[in-house]
């Protein structure tokens, strides 16, 4: 029952999703169509070209999807983040079964029809296209439906890069380990496979050999549909003037950041946003706004400075975020005004552990030695993070880390399959599951002031993008965030009404003055 009330308080959400979700496999089952039939003739008449192709495209179908999309996204024209990338990705999936059941259909025409063909004075193209294509057809729309199936379910990944689809529900619910949002995308992706799977081996089983206007119909019906789906791309892929798209990092405060931006800018604004919510990680989120995919998103500046730009940790708040704006114009991005709070790392245990042991610093972590830690990716990448937290407390654990996302670590935690975390100061799971925060006695952490960073073009083209973002200067507490973190993980609220709550709580300098001594929950 809380899935269909899901659903139906979600439905014009929903519908969005499945709309984008669709248009990303049958724009890339078509392409693949159009490259993997020429393929599978190729490869039928010619083998010595045909077996590099489909070692080419069986190469393609073993490489990861994530892995793949890590790959495409720096390349230009093909990549980027958003759909381009994606569809990319599709096609490559979609080509060997397209490719494999072509050849396949037209080496299993009988070779007695070839020679009556030609005895009949056909010449080679009307030999292929008279009687190899139509008799291999049923084994062509087989390789169809293949990959549109494979693509289905695939394309649920590319809501790690912004493309949108049902993908973007099951990466929501696992970042809050929300197990009905995750079948909120799960079952609409498994139906609209089967309902494929179902409409595509109809159409298999109604082109036969002996079907001669069947088949004529088939390929109109693949032809225009091909053509209503380019269509449809160069219609979306048009220019929609004037916008500001919205990004964000795939944990639930970078989302209520996101939200926290888009709706200030549709508040006070009249330019239209897109928002591009759960991105993935910090490096994906810094290549889309250097490369124009998105327009704005909230960074940290401990992350920025050591993680993206490499320089040495510093611990002066204000030094720090004058030398981030530095760099950051460099790269033509404006870091706006700090929003209030420090989201430093935090090093948490189980408080039972910490009373028991009497840990109350990130050095007492040297009486644990037999303990196992875990970490998220980043953490053990980056130039703050795992290696230089164990050099300088001298730290030893039992093995190394256990690697997980971010959102899965506090209840990993929790549950006592690891024994020590490095989440964030302001996640509501800390008081919620009973962990406590171990004290940065060495400074080791540098600040992590949360600041909005904008593409300088668009601070040009739009001043009031500025001033509206400007009004959330200073105005969001570290309790603020904790709060609004805690609504939507644990009370699993929905993110834009909890980031419209707190905007109509703060909307005077009154209210914002009296939210800092006040304990009210967002």
């Amino acid at each position: 029952m809380s899935l269909i009330s899901f659903w139906i308080s979600h439905r014009a959400e929903l519908a969005g999703m499945l709309q984008q979700h669709v248009l990303l496999v049958v724009l890339s089952t078509s392409v693949a169509i159009l490259l993997g039939i020429p393929a599978g003739i190729a490869s039928a008449h010619r083998p010595r070209v045909g077996r590099p192709l489909i070692a080419i495209a069986n190469i393609g179908q073993t490489i990861p999807s994530l892995a793949l999309l890590g790959f495409l996204i720096p390349l230009p024209l093909v990549g980027g983040v958003g759909p381009r990338a994606a569809i990319v990705a599709l096609i490559v999936y979609a080509l060997l079964p397209i490719v494999r059941t072509t050849a396949a259909g037209i080496q299993g025409v009988d070779r007695a029809v070839r020679e009556a063909a030609v005895a009949m004075g056909m010449t080679p193209r009307q030999v292929l296209t008279m009687v190899e294509l139509p008799l291999a057809l049923p084994s062509i729309v087989a390789g169809i439906r293949v990959a549109t199936v494979i693509g289905v379910g695939t394309a649920t990944i590319a809501a790690f890069i912004g493309a949108g689809g049902l993908g973007e529900y099951i990466f929501r619910g696992l970042s809050m380990v929300d197990s009905t949002m995750i079948l909120a995308g799960a079952i609409p992706a498994a139906a609209l496979a089967l309902a494929a799977d179902a409409m595509l081996s109809w159409v298999e089983r109604r082109l036969s050999p002996t079907r001669s206007t069947m088949r004529r119909r088939g390929w109109l019906g693949i032809g225009a549909a091909a053509a209503v789906v380019f269509s449809a791309a160069l219609f979306a892929a048009a220019p929609s003037g004037d916008r500001i798209v919205i990004g964000s990092k795939n944990f639930t405060e970078q989302v209520i950041l996101g939200e926290l931006l888009a709706q200030t800018l549709e508040r006070d604004t009249n330019v239209p946003v897109v928002r591009k919510l759960n991105l993935g990680g910090t490096f994906i989120c810094d290549r889309a706004i250097r490369s124009g995919d998105i327009d704005v998103y909230v960074e940290y500046t401990g992350t920025a400075l050591t993680a993206i730009f490499h320089q040495p940790v510093a611990h002066d708040r204000e030094a720090v975020l004058a030398k981030t704006r530095e760099l950051y114009a460099d790269a033509g991005v404006t870091a706006l005004d700090a929003l209030g709070f420090n989201n430093t790392f935090a090093i948490l245990v189980r408080r039972r552990d910490a009373e028991s042991m009497g840990l109350r610093t990130i050095g007492d972590l040297r009486k644990a030695e037999r303990w196992t830690p875990g970490f998220g990716y980043e953490f053990l990448q980056r130039e703050d993070g795992y290696r230089g937290l164990v050099t300088r407390y001298g730290l030893r654990f039992q093995g190394e880390p256990r690697v997980m996302d971010l959102t899965l670590l506090y209840r990993a935690l929790a549950s006592g399959q690891i024994d020590v975390i490095a989440g964030d100061a302001t996640s509501g799971l800390i008081d919620a599951l009973d962990l406590t925060m171990l004290e940065d006695d060495k400074r080791y952490f540098p600040p992590y002031d949360a600041v909005p960073l904008v593409r300088a073009s668009v601070l040009l083209r739009r001043p009031d993008v500025r001033r509206a973002l400007a009004t959330l200067a200073g105005r969001v507490t570290e309790r603020d965030m904790r709060a609004m973190n805690r609504a939507v993980d644990l009370d699993r609220r929905d993110v834009s009404d909890v980031v419209r709550e707190f905007l109509a709580a703060t909307s005077t300098p009154r209210t914002a003055r009296a939210r800092g001594r006040s304990s009210r929950s967002f």
